[in-house]
């Protein structure tokens, strides 16, 4: 069996360097490896990752192994892949790596089998795709499994489609629907990686273009946010007319695709739905359009059909593909349809990814804890686990909060004391 697969171990020592520096910044998992040092909570355990493979996912890493687990890392996403945090994973934490930034279809899906082939009892996931190998070819896994955690709104999805079938075979903690993740990491950190990334591989001046952002979910907010912040004027696309509501209600524009595509500057899509931005949408773009995605995998552009509809391409910057159509106008694709603040930037700021992966190692915890006695649906982290993170994150941070008094608490549980 394949012990690892990266692109040179000689990145090592940079790698080193990116992990420390993100630690500053995760306060969080820094007490919650302090404990696990003490309480080994996963020893013996052997726990199969699918994530960003990052500085902040190598914190990640660090922590489980101190908790005492067996730990095998794969991608989520090859272009996500920082390959000297990979490198020095596999080195300096010995931890099982199968990762290389820009890896096929092949090896992705190699990877993937290579991370289960050491027999998981925990699987964690950023969309589903371990999870969907379980229930598909690697089934006789699942007795011997404590269960599974997911990171992302598109994996939870997918998810809950396969639980509404009732044809999921195993407890999953829905780590996404923390309070802790959407409400911080979905709004800040996708809000401001994602500005980053368009900036780093375009160098536009954000002010005075007009941006619109299809979905105005968690991570729609924080695009929509940030981009306002800069100068742009915003235009919102929804399915969802509360979401549509309320995005006008914060001041936003609010209109169809198809009708704003002709005055956008910049497209950027948010949805984890397909198709968002398809031929009908790329023939009515202006020229210069400029259009990235932030959601999940890369099909909410459709790049199949922007490919047929090109007479020339040409990369024109690092992460910048120019398509130039037959009808003569120039659309500027961002990191081929991919995550843009992750392929063209660093992904979300470690100060939030401290919240998002402290719940990761919980939900760990969590299912060692609780085996045998979760039923097999998608669970969300316990609110007295999130409303932990978020008070060590307070503590990080030199910020202390309010706590009820007895007095308080009783009036709050009583019905018969109102007016």
């Amino acid at each position: 069996m394949k012990q690892f697969d990266i692109a040179d171990k000689r990145l090592a020592p940079e790698g080193r360097k990116k992990i420390e520096w993100a630690s500053r910044e995760m306060g969080v998992l820094a007490t919650i490896e302090r404990e696990f040092i003490r309480a080994k909570p996963l020893k013996g355990v052997r726990l199969a990752a699918c994530l960003h493979v990052t500085s902040e996912t190598g914190r990640l890493m660090q922590v489980l192994k101190a908790g005492g687990a067996s730990v095998t890392l794969c991608a989520s996403n090859p272009l996500s892949t920082k390959d000297d945090v990979a490198a020095s994973l596999v080195l300096h934490d010995k931890v099982a790596v199968f990762a290389r930034h820009g890896a096929n279809r092949d090896m992705y899906y190699r990877h993937l089998k290579g991370a289960l082939a050491h027999k998981p009892h925990i699987t964690m996931d950023d969309g589903a795709d371990l999870l969907t190998l379980l229930h598909t070819e690697y089934q006789k896994l699942i007795p011997s499994m404590y269960g599974s955690t997911e990171e992302t709104t598109t994996g939870v999805i997918r998810l809950r489609a396969l639980a509404a079938d009732n044809k999921l075979l195993l407890p999953v903690i829905a780590v996404n629907d923390a309070q802790t993740k959407h409400f911080f990491d979905n709004r800040y950190g996708t809000g401001q990686s994602t500005m980053d990334g368009l900036m780093r591989a375009t160098n536009v001046l954000i002010a005075g273009k007009k941006i619109v952002v299809a979905g105005y979910g968690w991570c729609g907010k924080g695009v929509a946010m940030r981009a306002r912040g800069l100068g742009a004027h915003v235009v919102v696309t929804e399915v969802n007319p509360v979401r549509a509501l309320e995005a006008a209600m914060d001041g936003f524009e609010v209109a169809r695709m198809i009708d704003v595509a002709p005055q956008a500057d910049i497209v950027v899509t948010v949805t984890g739905n397909r198709d968002v931005v398809d031929k009908g949408v790329l023939l009515k773009l202006k020229d210069q359009c400029i259009v990235l995605n932030t959601g999940h995998f890369d099909v909410e552009i459709d790049v199949a059909s922007l490919k047929k509809l090109a007479r020339r391409t040409r990369q024109v910057r690092e992460h910048v593909t120019a398509y130039e159509l037959k009808s003569k106008k120039t659309v500027y694709l961002i990191a081929e349809g991919r995550l843009a603040n992750l392929a063209a930037a660093e992904g979300h700021p470690s100060a939030v990814m401290d919240m998002s992966f402290a719940g990761q190692a919980l939900a760990a915890r969590y299912l060692v804890e609780q085996s045998g006695s979760l039923e097999k649906q998608v669970h969300t982290l316990p609110s007295e686990l999130d409303e932990r993170i978020a008070s060590l994150k307070l503590l990080s941070m030199n910020l202390r909060h309010d706590a009820l008094t007895a007095r308080q608490q009783q009036y709050l549980n009583s019905w018969n004391e109102g007016t």
